[in-house]
């Protein structure tokens, strides 16, 4: 049973931009399911409206069964939200933050500890500290315990590991794994793409445009292309050099190294390809072969929609 249904949804600002643009797709009662994306890409634009926080322009929405905008006061009950941005009472300690939004949902703490529990021990030390006063992870864990003190049947998260450090990130998908197992259905959205990979399922999000859906698995499986990846002397000098390359190809740097997709035949390709670097004076250390990652497929799609 589908817990999340959207049909051509769209949201236009001041007339002229389209921040969302016929987004359509279904979430299972149950599923991890990422929103990867650029800043910008209209991520938070959906989560505001799924959220009942903005209306759309057009378009129809389904949360577990009942009409988002009809009955926006039920599904309020349904769901719990972490956004972007913190949003909790800094002046207020940690634990009055919880007792806060465990009256407001008329939720009972002790009664939905064992949901919260394992987030809840890693800040109760920290449980008369001003919410404001925390690092970015415990700020984090404690919005999140705050969303799910009343045990929510969808629980929506924009962005929630930005900014926060690679160990706090860990740790947090690690609880995103264990809520699922409550039979919690699970929204996130980030612009990491390694953090793809941990999703049951992703759409993968641009300029207000879904550019595809799919596991993680099956969308690497799906790239066109041949993935090559080496370091150069210069890569600035690289990446203007290869603006004259005649084969076809995507290139772009990804940390020291670039790698590059050719849509060729190698055999013919990759001696063309040395003797053109060869040609134009550029460095290189050993070109090898690689499996692509969430961020090489994202790059591919995107760069073929624009030649379409």
């Amino acid at each position: 049973m589908a817990a999340l249904t959207i049909q051509k949804v769209n949201k236009v600002y001041n007339k002229t931009v389209h921040a969302l643009q016929d987004i359509t797709f279904e979430i299972q009662e149950g599923e991890l399911f990422g929103l990867v994306g650029p800043d910008g890409a209209g991520k938070s634009t959906l989560f505001n409206i799924l959220t009942t926080l903005l209306l759309p322009d057009s378009g129809d929405i389904q949360i577990l069964g009942m009409d988002l905008i009809n009955d926006y006061k039920q599904v309020r009950q349904e769901i719990g939200y972490l956004p972007g941005t913190f949003s909790l009472y800094p002046d207020l300690s940690v634990k009055e933050n919880l007792d806060f939004f465990a009256v407001m949902y008329k939720s009972d703490i002790e009664a939905n500890m064992d949901l919260i529990r394992p987030i809840w021990r890693q800040i109760e030390p920290f449980s008369k500290r001003k919410a404001g006063k925390l690092s970015g992870g415990m700020k984090q864990k404690l919005a999140l315990c705050c969303a799910l003190i009343h045990r929510p049947k969808i629980l929506f998260l924009d962005e929630p590991t930005t900014g926060v450090d690679p160990v706090s990130r860990k740790e947090f998908w690690e609880i995103l794994q264990t809520i699922r197992t409550q039979g919690i259905t699970v929204l996130v959205s980030t612009p990491y793409m390694d953090e793809a990979t941990l999703c049951d399922r992703i759409a993968l999000i641009q300029n207000g445009k879904i550019l595809g859906i799919d596991t993680p698995e099956a969308i690497i499986e799906h790239f066109k292309g041949t993935l090559y990846t080496f370091k150069s002397a210069n890569i600035f000098s690289l990446l203007e050099a290869l603006k004259r390359c005649p084969l076809q190809c995507n290139y772009y740097p990804y940390g020291e190294h670039c790698h590059i997709a050719f849509y060729e035949d190698m055999e013919t390709a990759m001696p063309q390809f040395l003797q053109f670097l060869e040609d134009n004076q550029q460095e290189h250390g050993d070109i090898e072969p690689i499996r692509p990652s969430i961020e090489d497929c994202f790059i591919e799609i995107v760069k073929m929609n624009r030649h379409e």
